[in-house]
């Protein structure tokens, strides 16, 4: 199913038909895709990159970098797995609904977080328990 380019699912259209679950389809896998791409540039700059910098303020800097580039594509990595979910979740027809409660999650939230598994109401709960957590 084609969704036009132009289409924006709307909270005055039916939850979840046909053209939304295409839509959220179509943006979770357009995500994946620039995320592994991120990723194999990632690995073709970092086999490119000599490690047999002369100067040791250099090769320290380069470490850093190297570090940093390495934990945001492992949180990349994380997200990708997220992204896969969500797309089981459109094939199996739980998308668009929380996973605790079972009612909507909406369409803005969606289209803002494709990949949320709560509905608002849920997810600060969720927080509000962290909180409590990290605080005792």
């Amino acid at each position: 199913m084609s969704v036009q380019q132009n289409y924006k699912p709307s909270e005055n259209e039916t939850y979840m038909n046909p053209d939304q679950l295409a839509y959220f389809r179509g943006k979770l896998l357009k995500w994946r895709e620039d995320l592994q791409k991120e990723t194999a540039e990632t690995l073709h700059h970092m086999q490119e990159e000599s490690l047999s910098e002369p100067d040791v303020n250099d090769r320290a800097s380069t470490e850093t970098d190297r570090s940093l580039e390495l934990r945001t594509r492992d949180r990349e990595r994380k997200l990708i797995l997220k992204i896969n979910l969500a797309l089981e979740r459109i094939d199996d027809g739980t998308y668009g609904f929380c996973e605790e409660t079972g009612v909507p999650i909406g369409v803005a939230r969606l289209d803002a977080r494709p990949i949320a598994t709560l509905c608002l109401e849920a997810q600060e709960r969720h927080e509000r328990l962290e909180k409590t957590y990290r605080e005792e």
